[in-house]
């Protein structure tokens, strides 16, 4: 399972022009599922997006994780984060999970970070073309295995 995390000042996430997910300051996790992914995979990456630090402390450094700072966390399903990009001008899918497994992971990382989390956490529409727009704050990215 990999997570591109972004800090940001906002974020939102459109399918058809209808805003189905949006959340302030906090994080923006794009999530590619890979196969064989399960239960070990998402409890490592609730623990990675709720827990690192990527937010400043009163020294203005990174210190204080969405945990700390009670941040929204909006999770979008993107399959191509997960594409091999080795080899050639094309990517390969190979190394993403089937859309039916995927959709399963996908569906208990939500519900553990819903469960987990004691602010907003929003979504995309999972398979859905998604327009997503956000404002990245530093900039700051990260990518996260689990």
């Amino acid at each position: 399972m990999l997570s591109l995390i972004q800090r940001v000042t906002e974020a939102r996430v459109d399918v058809d022009g209808e805003c189905v997910g949006r959340i302030g300051h906090g994080l923006l996790a794009l999530v590619g599922i890979e196969p064989g992914d399960g239960e070990a995979q998402v409890a490592r990456m609730v623990e990675r997006l709720l827990g690192y630090r990527v937010f400043s402390d009163d020294e203005g450094r990174m210190n204080r994780s969405l945990a700390d700072t009670g941040g929204g966390l909006l999770l979008v399903s993107q399959f191509t984060l997960a594409a091999d990009t080795r080899k050639g001008m094309r990517p390969g899918f190979s190394t993403a999970a089937a859309p039916d497994a995927a959709e399963a992971v996908f569906g208990r990382l939500l519900a553990e970070c819903r469960a987990r989390h004691g602010g907003q956490v929003e979504t995309g529409r999972f398979g859905a073309h998604m327009a997503v727009a956000l404002v990245n704050d530093g900039p700051v990215t990260f990518l996260l295995r689990a």
